[in-house]
């Protein structure tokens, strides 16, 4: 059975992650959060106040980056590792969420993640989620998805994620949060959000995760087969 490569494309909070593990598990594929490798070079840039709007900051710092994923036993996921540390934690926290689309939009930083992120998918047998991956990172991709959902619902479930980790945090501060991200995802001038010419749409509003697990399946069955 030949291995492809699998891309999932999308707003944030409409699940792609989620459904991207998933697939990845279910395929016995390796998945790749290509957000988490944003996160984490935008964590280091605020702990090390880089101006991420000077391209010569930014080049001199992403030379002191090293990203990898390391399977976390008790979480049965892959942490992202930067430096060495696990941050899976931090990067998933309001400062970062605030921060990654305008840093994700630098082009310096882009092609740096680019260029790892291709060379993770050599091999092929990966799932990977994210903004530019159907369209730039991997454009002869088997199998694209872009993935979408309604707006309030986005809100809801980003909420529900962000509660359990700050309870103060307020349904306006995510609605704001995403409405900020996805102008921004949209109108970059690298790499802009967009879905693929060739890439099959998923509305996972009213699906369940074992629903839509089930669609994407029987999608990546037939590009296998």
């Amino acid at each position: 059975m030949r291995k492809i490569i699998i891309t999932l494309d999308g707003f944030s909070s409409c699940g792609k992650s989620t459904l991207a593990r998933q697939l990845a598990n279910e395929l016995n594929y390796v998945f790749i959060d290509s957000g988490a490798m944003y996160r984490a070079i935008t964590l280091y840039f605020l702990r090390h106040r880089i101006d991420w709007n000077h391209s010569e900051e930014v080049v001199k710092a992403l030379k002191h980056i090293t990203l990898d994923f390391q399977y976390n036993p008790s979480s049965g996921k892959s942490d992202m590792y930067l430096n060495h540390e696990d941050v899976e934690v931090p990067i998933r926290e309001m400062p970062v969420s605030d921060n990654v689309s305008a840093v994700s939009a630098v082009r310096e930083v882009r092609e740096f993640a680019v260029a790892q992120q291709q060379l993770m998918g050599v091999k092929k047998g990966i799932v990977m989620d994210g903004r530019d991956i159907g369209t730039t990172v991997f454009p002869n991709a088997e199998l694209k998805i872009f993935v979408v959902a309604d707006p309030a619902i986005r809100v809801e479930r980003r909420f529900k994620e962000m509660f359990e980790k700050n309870p103060k945090i307020t349904i306006e501060e995510v609605k704001n949060n995403l409405e900020s991200r996805d102008y921004i995802d949209s109108h970059r001038e690298v790499s802009p959000l967009r879905k693929a010419e060739d890439a099959i749409e998923l509305d996972n509003s009213n699906l369940s995760r074992e629903e839509q697990l089930e669609v994407v399946l029987k999608w990546a069955q037939a590009k296998i087969l």
